[in-house]
């Protein structure tokens, strides 16, 4: 429900549970080393629980960016013009259709957007295009996977090299990328995005050589 503060304040738990793991492998979090916290954002209710698990936790030393489809950016609509979730994307022209289905969304919640416009420290949208491409980057990285919706926080850094502001985040501190989808799709789901992952860079390369 996401309307629901129960559940809201449920999604901020998780903020417990990563500074006992950045506890654990001894990362600091300070003024001169920041956490910087990129999270895939569908109707909102838990990046903006998240979000405002980890300001409780981390205050001002905590800055956290929202992620979503350039089609689906609801989010960002909301929350830029002030509406919340008295506006949608289609109001806008925008047709809220994309491959990125968790993220698939086209009005915010009401709840997570007056929480996140006190918090978060912006958002930044991605194409398809890109979520298959930085899969395919994923696994050739280290053989791993994800689902191409989460994979839309992998593109964080570079949406921050292009804001003056936010671009000296890059040279310090701990950056995180939520990734919390992906362990339960089925192995033949799995190659079929793999191999439309690899077509996707493959066809990035052509077009950029």
């Amino acid at each position: 429900d996401e309307h629901s503060k129960t559940l809201f304040l449920g999604y901020s738990a998780a903020a417990l549970e990563l500074r006992k793991q950045l506890d654990g492998v001894g990362v600091e979090v300070s003024v001169t080393q920041p956490l910087v916290v990129y999270i895939p954002c569908g109707v909102g209710g838990a990046p903006g629980g998240i979000c405002f698990g980890l300001k409780h936790e981390f205050g001002d030393n905590v800055h956290v960016f929202f992620a979503e489809p350039t089609h689906a950016p609801c989010m960002t609509v909301g929350l830029a013009s002030g509406l919340h979730d008295k506006i949608c994307v289609q109001d806008l022209g925008i047709d809220g259709i994309t491959e990125a289905d968790g993220l698939a969304v086209s009005r915010a919640s009401g709840l997570a957007c007056e929480i996140a416009s006190r918090l978060v420290a912006g958002t930044f949208t991605v194409s398809d295009s890109e979520l298959w491409e930085q899969l395919a980057g994923l696994s050739q990285a280290g053989d791993s996977f994800m689902e191409p919706s989460c994979c839309a926080a992998l593109m964080g850094p570079a949406r921050l090299k292009h804001h003056a502001e936010a671009s000296q985040l890059l040279s310090r501190g701990t950056h995180v990328f939520w990734a919390t989808g992906g362990a339960l799709v089925p192995p033949e789901e799995r190659m079929q995005m793999h191999r439309k992952a690899q077509d996707a860079l493959k066809a990035a390369m052509l077009s950029t050589g």
